[in-house]
């Protein structure tokens, strides 16, 4: 499975997310996803409480979620919550994330890119 890792800027903040060749699709760090489109002060602690309240719920898309490795703040692998295009316009939607529109055109033309 070949991986390229790349960051995606959207307003000004960083966005890590990963192309997977056997899959043919982008996964994006969803802590990294909330943090932009929720400006919140703690967005590991956002998700944290989303993931646990949509489980409780049953929610299919919270358990179709993986981990990958990406490169952490302090310069370390570290395993994060991933998801493709098609997860996060899930957990978008759910959520009510403030800034989902905007950040959906933007993920269009990356998955034209396959």
């Amino acid at each position: 499975m070949t991986k390229n890792a790349a960051i995606k800027l959207f307003e000004q903040k960083q966005v890590r997310s990963i192309w997977n060749d056997d899959a043919e699709k982008w996964y994006f760090s969803i802590v990294d996803v909330i943090g932009v489109l929720t400006d919140s002060v703690d967005a590991t602690a956002y998700w944290r409480k989303l993931k646990q309240r949509l489980k409780q719920e049953g929610n299919e898309t919270v358990t179709n979620i993986h981990g990958l490795k990406m490169l952490a703040v302090d310069g370390k692998m570290r395993i994060t919550d991933v998801a493709d295009t098609e997860q996060l316009f899930r957990l978008m939607i759910i959520a009510r994330l403030t800034k989902r529109l905007s950040f959906e055109q933007m993920l269009n033309p990356w998955e034209s890119k396959k």
